[in-house]
């Protein structure tokens, strides 16, 4: 049975993922944290490893370098899952040699597809004793390895070539790698705006710093971007004395409803401000999600 780790900060995301695996047969492994899924991929070496690319401590981009740079789990396959795919997303996924890349939200028929594709495409480099007929769903899923398969010519499940074993004799067990601390690479500030952009109903996202210079946007509102972190760092200036007055601390984020949308603002560490532009205020709620989910990767991006 093959293994499939599923790494997301979203708790749904991985139940919807684990019940549409679990109907093929395959055992899944979870992560919901960047640190997490680094200590399941040494633990539990898994066949393929399906990975968000933002997460709060450390992105998908990461994860997925850190797999196909490993000395014995070079040959697993990873497959992104981000909200916007775009010549930038997959630039950076190509970079690290992802295999693959998918958009959310995503149909869980979809999603079985790529990983039987993916799954499929590993264990053509296995030998089998009693391989799958052509064009059969079980294709998909490694066969039992013969005993007596030639040691020279048998491969590992992640494609990796064993040490040979003899027929007669068990396999030794195999110490898992030590893994390494994951660098903390810069964050993609465009890639990170246009993930929250895609979001339906917002029609523009703005990074500014705290003059209200605009540093990046990502929209269809972008001529209106400049203006719009000019006036944002007005208004947070403003606010800001009153929590400071009630004793509530530093502002935030602020909602700002008009006749026709809605603007979030919000502070990102010390030095920017985002201001979100949503033409549907019925998506205020998993917009905020989202923000929240981006925000780690902008401060580290700044």
């Amino acid at each position: 049975m093959p293994k499939v780790l599923v790494v997301d900060d979203s708790l749904s995301v991985r139940k919807v993922v684990q019940r549409a695996l679990e109907s093929r047969r395959i055992e899944v492994l979870s992560a919901a944290s960047g640190n997490e899924a680094l200590e399941q991929i040494g633990r539990n070496v898994p066949d393929l490893v399906v990975c968000d690319v933002i997460m709060p401590d450390m992105d998908g981009y990461q994860i997925c370098d850190f797999v196909k740079k490993h000395p014995t789990l070079s040959q697993t396959p990873v497959l992104l899952i981000s909200g916007i795919v775009n010549g930038t997303v997959l630039e950076r996924a190509a970079k690290v040699r992802s295999d693959d890349v998918m958009r959310k939200p995503f149909a869980a028929e979809e999603l079985l597809q790529r990983i039987d594709s993916l799954l499929g495409a590993q264990t053509k480099s296995v030998p089998a004793v009693s391989p799958s007929p052509p064009g059969s769903k079980s294709s998909s899923i490694p066969a039992p390895m013969s005993a007596e398969a030639s040691p020279s010519t048998v491969a590992g499940s992640r494609g990796v070539p064993t040490q040979p074993v003899m027929a007669a004799a068990p396999a030794a067990p195999v110490a898992a790698a030590p893994i390494p601390t994951a660098p903390e690479a810069p964050a993609d500030l465009k890639a990170v705006l246009e993930s929250v952009a895609g979001v339906p109903g917002v029609s523009l996202t703005a990074l500014m710093d705290r003059e209200g210079a605009l540093m990046e946007a990502a929209g269809g509102l972008l001529p209106e971007a400049g203006l719009t972190g000019a006036l944002a760092s007005c208004l947070v200036d403003a606010t800001g004395g009153v929590g400071e007055a009630l004793k509530q601390g530093r502002v935030q984020s602020i909602i700002l409803e008009y006749e026709t949308g809605v603007v979030l603002l919000n502070v990102v560490g010390d030095d920017a401000m985002l201001a979100v532009v949503l033409d549907d205020p019925a998506v205020l709620g998993k917009v905020r999600y989202h923000v929240k989910k981006a925000l780690p990767d902008l401060v580290r991006g700044l």
